[in-house]
């Protein structure tokens, strides 16, 4: 029976991106998946014998619908994934490229495509050898599903296009794939017409993109969480607004999560200092209430993220017996999801500015030299930091104006509604590594505020480890790589505070 309530996925999206890992290995179909994905092949066979009218397999693709498809099932199927190779720019990474592939084989194994449990063994065990196309990240609108890029995809299974292949020391290089087929000793793929469609009809590109998007944001989140603490402990900020019952008395998950994640960061004896202000500016202040709204939209999302990532996406779906010609390639869940993905990394980004904008200035950061600058006038101490990091806060703003607000019709009068979903998704991967240079900058300001405050003697583990890469200024010298080494050292804090939450019983951001 149809019902209207889906269930609530099981899997976590922290468990879906490791996937994406070179040492992943995708399960085989169980006993029950084989015999569905078998039971849609059989009526496809029907359906052709009594001939039906089957989208891409009887008629052709997109406009072309009106029109009879090739004789030739393998011309047809060689046909599409040809005529979709028109991808540009620069490729999608290693990781993307392998969530990709781990993302169809999920979707085609639900047995809503028609495909022959033979034929997704057949490309699960390339996968699982560790073959990996190279996708190129621009050129589709994400409506008919991620098209042209999972067409490359599909063409370098073919032993058509390129591959990423791993050099003895574990470096990801690009090659021909027929070269990379051949080191397998595999042979190309024959794409016939169901197959082919199914492979390129669906949201797997700009998912995978945001799946691990949402995962850099957390990471940000939890970065500039730590960072706050460590602000707060220097400056002798009061620590009330981290109280659990601010959290409590509103009622919001996202903050209760984000108060305690700056709390256990302060020292256990933190009180505030009589000389700082009884309430703190804003990006103090209200840290728990921004980076919680954050985590909270995150939680959200990533329910729609999973659903996305173990359903199928495919056109025409098989469902109990009959082939339902839809739309269910559509990105639209996942091009919303990215852009409010996007406004939140923005929120994170800018607090994280703010903050950085509190220590280098007298009138906040209690007394100490503009920029922290230990030779004010002779010295100018952060100031080039901070001008670097407002700028990367402007270029995160321009990255994540949601692409959602960008959809041109397409394709005839067929795709005349289309989300843009891996265009929103390509951009927000851009911002997040601008975002990751602001964070890089704050934790340079906060390590030069220890300095110059002389606390920097005491500072244990990750704090001392930032004193290593950024030294007390003395005079001024270029300070880009202390940021990019700064920027490292939190981005593996975060991976480590949020892997260690994960693993105790009650892992779970929104909760």
């Amino acid at each position: 029976m149809i019902t209207d309530v889906a269930e609530s996925p099981k899997e976590r999206l922290a468990d879906i991106v490791r996937q994406a890992r070179p040492d992943a290995r995708v399960r085989p179909c169980s006993p029950l998946e084989a015999e569905r994905m078998r039971a849609g092949v059989d009526r496809l066979a029907r359906a052709l014998a009594d001939q039906e009218q089957v989208y891409g397999v009887t008629r052709g693709f997109g406009p072309l619908v009106e029109y009879a498809a090739a004789a030739s099932d393998t011309d047809q199927g060689s046909g599409l994934i040809a005529h979709l190779g028109s991808g540009q720019g620069q490729p999608l990474s290693p990781e993307v490229c392998r969530l990709v592939l781990w993302i169809r084989l999920n979707s085609m194994r639900l047995g809503h495509s028609a495909v022959s449990p033979e034929f997704w063994d057949r490309v699960a065990e390339l996968w699982n050898q560790g073959f990996t196309p190279v996708i190129p990240r621009d050129g589709t609108v994400s409506a008919s599903g991620d098209l042209q890029p999972l067409a490359h995809a599909a063409l370098a299974l073919a032993g058509e296009g390129e591959a990423w292949l791993r050099d003895g020391s574990g470096e990801w290089r690009v090659r021909p794939s027929a070269q990379a087929l051949a080191a397998l000793g595999a042979r190309p793929v024959t794409w016939r017409a169901r197959q082919a469609l199914s492979f390129v009809n669906g949201t797997s590109v700009s998912l995978a993109v945001t799946l691990l998007n949402h995962r850099e944001v957390l990471r940000l989140s939890r970065a500039v969480a730590a960072l706050t603490a460590r602000a707060v402990t220097l400056l002798g900020a009061s620590p009330q607004a981290y109280h659990p019952g601010v959290g409590h008395a509103r009622g919001q998950a996202g903050q209760l999560v984000a108060a305690r994640w700056i709390r256990e960061d302060l020292p256990p004896d933190h009180r505030r200092d009589p000389a700082r202000p009884l309430q703190e500016p804003y990006s103090l202040r209200c840290a728990p209430q921004v980076i919680g709204a954050v985590v909270d939209q995150l939680s959200v999302l990533e329910d729609i993220l999973v659903r996305e990532a173990v359903g199928c996406t495919d056109n025409p779906v098989y469902y109990e017996g009959e082939f339902l010609h839809a739309g269910n390639f559509h990105a639209m869940p996942v091009g919303l999801a990215s852009d409010q993905i996007g406004l939140c990394l923005q929120q994170i980004a800018f607090l994280a500015e703010r903050q950085l904008a509190l220590l280098c200035l007298p009138e906040t950061n209690g007394g100490k030299p503009p920029m922290l600058t230990p030779v004010p006038g002779r010295g100018s101490g952060l100031a080039g930091v901070q001008l670097s990091a407002t700028s990367f806060v402007a270029r995160i703003r321009q990255l994540v104006y949601p692409a959602g607000l960008t959809a041109l019709p397409s394709n005839g009068l067929n795709q005349d509604h289309v989300p843009m979903a891996l265009n929103g998704a390509n951009a927000v991967s851009d911002a997040i590594e601008q975002a990751w240079l602001v964070v890089g900058s704050l934790a340079v300001a906060v390590t030069q505020y220890a300095a110059l405050t002389g606390k920097s003697d005491d500072s244990p583990g990750v704090w001392a480890e930032l004193a290593r890469v950024s030294p007390a200024l003395a005079a001024d010298r270029p300070l880009a790589p202390e940021v990019r080494g700064a920027r490292d050292v939190l981005a593996r804090l975060a991976t480590e505070l949020i892997e260690r939450e994960e693993e105790s019983a009650d892992a779970g951001y929104g909760a």
